[in-house]
């Protein structure tokens, strides 16, 4: 069996952002960078599935500057075998339908039986990549995943669904699955994984080698929510304070 697992580094959601000169994106120096966390659980899902199997590789691959390279060496450290590491220092600026065409063009030189993807990334969230990439491929796809398990060539799945519901699929591979957070819990790779990692495969491909479609969209502009107004702090006695917020809250709302 055959294991592509597809990540992407992101900021850590606790930097202090700031929108770039061209008012297009995030400034992306002085911020501190990590694997976005749904694909923590596609590599956590991808590793599982290997070790189930027993005869199976695992490739993980992710596109960026070379940066990225470090969280391609903890998705290795966490049990993948090899790595892809596709360079493209503007890989911030393509939309989905690229992304997705940059990885389609790599994973159809090789047969792989399952694709995980996160199901969103933690900056743009758009939760196109993986469904992009099944349909270029060819593949079924399920989204969402909660929960997972494989026998004799099929996969169920369960989904999370809208208000609180989950369906539950069987899919026969080859297929793609795009990973929801509580799947799994993801392992911290150990001292001798880290250090074996270091010896593994990691190949670096120039982007324009994989990339064959023109953009579909233009990110016009980026910009802070507008802010509302300022909140209201109430100090004094607990008596006082509590008879003032009742007093606002008839006035000014219809909580009473």
């Amino acid at each position: 069996m055959k294991i592509l697992v597809c990540i992407k580094q992101v900021p850590d959601m606790e930097s202090k952002f700031r929108i770039n000169g061209a008012g297009t994106w995030y400034d992306e120096s002085d911020l501190a960078w990590r694997i976005n966390e749904y694909d923590e659980y596609a590599v956590e899902q991808g590793v599982r599935l290997k070790e189930q199997v027993g005869e199976a590789e695992m490739v993980v691959l992710s596109i960026g500057p070379d940066r990225v390279k470090e969280v391609i060496k903890k998705a290795l450290a966490m049990g993948g075998d090899r790595g892809v590491h596709v360079k493209d220092d503007a890989a911030f600026a393509k939309d989905s339908f690229e992304i997705a065409s940059i990885v389609a063009e790599y994973a159809q030189k090789e047969s792989f039986d399952v694709i995980f993807t996160g199901m969103q990334s933690q900056d743009r969230a758009s939760a196109q990549v993986g469904v992009f990439l099944a349909e270029m491929l060819g593949l079924p796809s399920v989204t969402t995943i909660v929960d997972f398990s494989y026998a004799d060539g099929t996969v169920t799945a369960s989904r999370e669904l809208e208000g609180g519901l989950k369906a539950v699929v069987k899919v026969a591979t080859p297929a793609l699955f795009t990973c929801q957070l509580g799947l799994n819990t993801p392992r911290y790779p150990t001292l001798p994984n880290i250090m074996k990692a270091k010896k593994k495969e990691l190949l670096t491909v120039e982007v324009a080698e994989l990339l064959k479609v023109d953009e579909r969209l233009e990110t016009s502009r980026v910009y802070f929510p507008e802010r509302k107004g300022g909140g209201l702090v109430l100090e004094g006695d607990v008596g006082e304070v509590a008879d003032r917020l009742i007093a606002i809250l008839k006035e000014k709302t219809t909580v009473l």
